[in-house]
């Protein structure tokens, strides 16, 4: 058991037992011995002594302390090692159960970024499906509106007009200048072109037109934007071809109603057939023509055109053989009408079969509707006389002629040089008596003109 040697220490100040000491006087050699007696038990009293079973041993200062801290520290490891042995199932399974969180915790979060890829990469695939079917529907429908351009550009009306004017005649309906309309071309646009695969992939696919721009990426914007400028390009043709048919049909329809108050104003029903004389060689079976059910708008509209573009065709060929059409070229200059007039040889009361047009002598003279000759020669008063009957009860007479230009029973088409001019027979002078007669009764033939002049362009 250590215990500190001497359980005091006295303090020497000079005084011993009443005696006062020099430390410097040499006439005191005991109190010198006496004070070093003294230091030496003050040294001896600042060690340490260990003592066991009556043996002492003495320590000093330093070295029990470092022996104290030793112990200290080996007491401290060996109850750390202890406790790291009596814990460290516990440790360890904490430490690798952090750890596999930390991995569940990446593993999942690594899926979820493979999700959000796959999920990118789905939605990439649909857009650009999306994008080949819109551009699939776009150049099916150009290709729609390029046949419909082409039907149009044959649907102007090729009928012939009868005019009896000389020289190329223009059409009787003119399709306007902006039909047929031209779809704008999409040849020099982007076109996409599927990938050859479809899987996904983490990275980008690149599109259509990449490679050739500078920063390597194609805008999807961009091209949803092409797509609108042509979808609206498209439009605008589309709206044009139909502007265009429904042009065409109400041109038709109004000519239709012309031609049938023509023929009503001249006595003539809608079911009024063309003479056979007018009508030519025609026939063949009989197929009945209707629209599909599923037939779009535009085969819908094509064909009420055609059938109104038929029904002015027949009404054409029945006005063929109307003579509603001028027997001269240029003005007409008339002399005398229709009716009762003062006789220019006799100077009294007649009635006046026809209309008298003045002219050069030489003048061509045209039949004023298709027929067949009946006489073509002199005739009395008439002097030179053809007379053409045009069928359906209709004949027209064209009398002091110079010279006849036909045969009896030669066919004569709308316009045909019948004869000359001249004042052949009772005439005054080189004129024209022209007559028009309805089952041989002659009537006034101005009727006949004004509804000319009321078809106007469309003979």
């Amino acid at each position: 058991m250590p215990y500190r040697s001497g359980s005091y220490y006295q303090h020497y100040d000079g005084h011993h037992d009443g005696h006062h000491y020099d430390g410097h006087s040499a006439r005191h050699p005991q109190a010198r011995a006496q004070a070093a007696a003294v230091r030496r038990h003050a040294v001896i009293a600042r060690d340490y002594i260990l003592g066991h079973a009556g043996r002492h041993v003495r320590i000093g200062p330093i070295a029990f302390w470092i022996v104290v801290g030793t112990l200290v520290i080996m007491a401290v490891w060996t109850i750390a090692t202890a406790t790291y042995f009596a814990f460290r199932e516990d440790v360890l399974t904490r430490l690798i159960g952090r750890q596999a969180e930390m991995q569940f915790a990446y593993e999942d979060r690594v899926a979820d970024l493979r999700a959000q890829i796959d999920r990118i990469t789905s939605r990439q695939l649909l857009d650009q499906e999306q994008f080949e079917q819109k551009l699939e529907q776009i150049v099916r429908r150009q290709a729609a509106l390029e046949q419909r351009a082409s039907t149009l550009s044959t649907a102007a009306d090729p009928t012939p007009t009868g005019s009896i004017k000389p020289g190329p005649r223009s059409p009787a309906i003119e399709v306007p200048a902006s039909a047929p309309p031209k779809p704008s071309p999409i040849s020099d646009t982007v076109i996409f072109t599927a990938p050859p695969d479809r899987k996904a992939r983490l990275e980008p696919r690149a599109l259509p037109g990449a490679a050739s721009g500078g920063a390597g990426k194609t805008n999807p914007t961009g091209l949803e934007s092409a797509l609108a400028r042509l979808q609206a390009s498209l439009d605008r043709v589309e709206t044009q071809q139909f502007s265009t048919l429904n042009s065409l049909e109400q041109n038709y329809d109004a000519k239709a109603r012309r031609m049938r108050g023509v023929l009503a104003d001249l006595g003539l029903g809608p079911d009024k057939a063309p003479s056979v004389l007018s009508a030519g060689g025609t026939g063949g079976p009989f197929v009945p023509l209707k629209p599909r059910s599923d037939a779009s708008n535009f085969e819908r509209q094509l064909y009420r055109i055609n059938l109104a573009r038929a029904h002015v065709d027949e009404l054409n060929r029945t006005l063929v053989t109307v003579p509603v059409r001028k027997p001269v070229t240029g003005d007409i200059d008339t002399s005398s009408n229709f009716g009762m007039r003062i006789d220019p040889f006799l100077r009294s009361p007649a009635m006046h079969t026809g209309l008298d047009f003045r002219g050069m002598t030489g003048e061509s003279i045209r039949a004023t509707a298709a027929g067949r000759v009946t006489q073509a020669s002199w005739n009395g008063g008439y002097g030179k006389l053809v007379e053409i009957d045009h069928g359906n009860g209709f004949s027209t007479r064209y009398g002091h002629l110079s010279e006849i230009s036909v045969s009896v029973g030669q066919t004569i088409r709308t316009g045909q040089v019948v004869g000359l001019l001249g004042t052949t027979g009772r005439s005054t002078g080189p004129h024209l008596h022209y007559e028009t007669r309805i089952d041989g009764d002659a009537v006034d033939p101005q009727k006949f003109l004004r509804a000319g002049d009321r078809l106007g362009g469309i003979l």
